[in-house]
């Protein structure tokens, strides 16, 4: 099975010690975000995962310790954009995000590690020109430690609106622009670009459009075959990625950038964040006297049989 860390929340950045607590002591809970009495027990152990799959945008607390992790399978998603604190105001400053990037690829392969350039948006700040060169800077500094770089573009979500009141959709020809300039630009450095759940319009410019996550990028990344069960539902409409169990937890994330759709208010995170507790099997809070814990079922993925590519 496929372990995911990264859909709610960002752990390596603000959760690494709880995470390798969790690694040491071979089990995880997780609260149902719907049905919070449902708690969820996974066991973290490499004969039923098949890959700890992280998204975040720091890595640089987990880099000193990813021994600790280095039973497991891993792929690993990095999102370096070229916004500022007004946007993203607790991420580092970008330069040491690249470069703790070339060290995880260094450490895991760079198979194994993909940039994310999302979301996109458009702004008098944040113009199309601004993007074409920020994102070739980052190509180059990037080129030979990932061959994948995957973008989408802003949803607006009703948070994400509340939130992020002056964002504008990005229209159809500013996303074609986009789309045909960044496959030129990282061609060039010899990086693949993928859509995420953008449909079909950007596949005439050789981006690849069949998911940031799939079947197939996984294998790619642990270097094995999987035989994924069928009939499980993917994240959202569009999307054909594999989708793993999730431990994380929403408006937990301290990042705060002002586009998140897994935040409600800063508030709220404040308030999750102030009742998470390193020794807790739960990212925050404890285990109540009414909650019900399921055991999961959790079975292999990998056949043994190694990929070609």
């Amino acid at each position: 099975m496929i372990i995911n860390t990264g859909m709610r929340t960002d752990i390596p950045a603000c959760y690494s010690d709880w995470f390798f607590r969790r690694i040491r002591e071979k089990y995880v809970l997780v609260r149902n975000p719907y049905y919070p009495q449902q708690v969820t027990r996974y066991r973290l152990t490499p004969d039923v995962v098949d890959c700890l799959a992280f998204c975040t945008k720091n890595p640089e607390p987990m880099l000193g310790r990813l021994d600790e992790i280095s039973v497991f399978p891993q792929f690993w998603f990095v999102t370096i954009t070229p916004y500022g604190k007004e946007i993203e105001p607790q991420v580092p400053d970008k330069r040491k995000v690249l470069e703790s990037f070339r060290v995880l690829s260094e450490k895991v392969g760079k198979r194994a590690v993909s940039w994310r350039y999302d979301p996109i948006f458009l702004s008098d700040r944040y113009s199309l020109s601004f993007h074409m060169e920020a994102f070739e800077t980052m190509c180059a500094y990037l080129s030979g430690y990932t061959d994948q770089c995957v973008i989408s573009f802003i949803d607006l979500y009703a948070k994400t609106k509340r939130n992020f009141p002056e964002v504008r959709p990005v229209r159809k020809e500013e996303r074609l622009c986009i789309g045909k300039e960044f496959a030129q630009i990282a061609g060039k450095y010899q990086i693949r670009v993928r859509s995420c759940c953008e449909g079909t319009e950007l596949a005439p410019y050789g981006i690849d459009i069949s998911g940031c996550m799939t079947k197939e990028i996984l294998e790619h990344a642990v270097g094995m075959e999987m035989q994924i069960p069928g009939g499980k539902k993917t994240p959202r409409e569009g999307c054909s990625c594999v989708l793993g169990s999730d431990i994380g937890e929403y408006n937990t994330c301290g990042n705060g950038c002002i586009y998140c759709y897994a935040n409600e208010n800063k508030e709220l995170v404040q308030e999750k964040m102030r009742e998470h507790d390193t020794t807790s099997p739960l990212l925050t809070g404890h285990l109540r006297p009414e909650d019900e814990v399921k055991i999961a079922k959790q079975e292999k993925y990998c056949t043994g049989q190694m990929t070609l590519f």
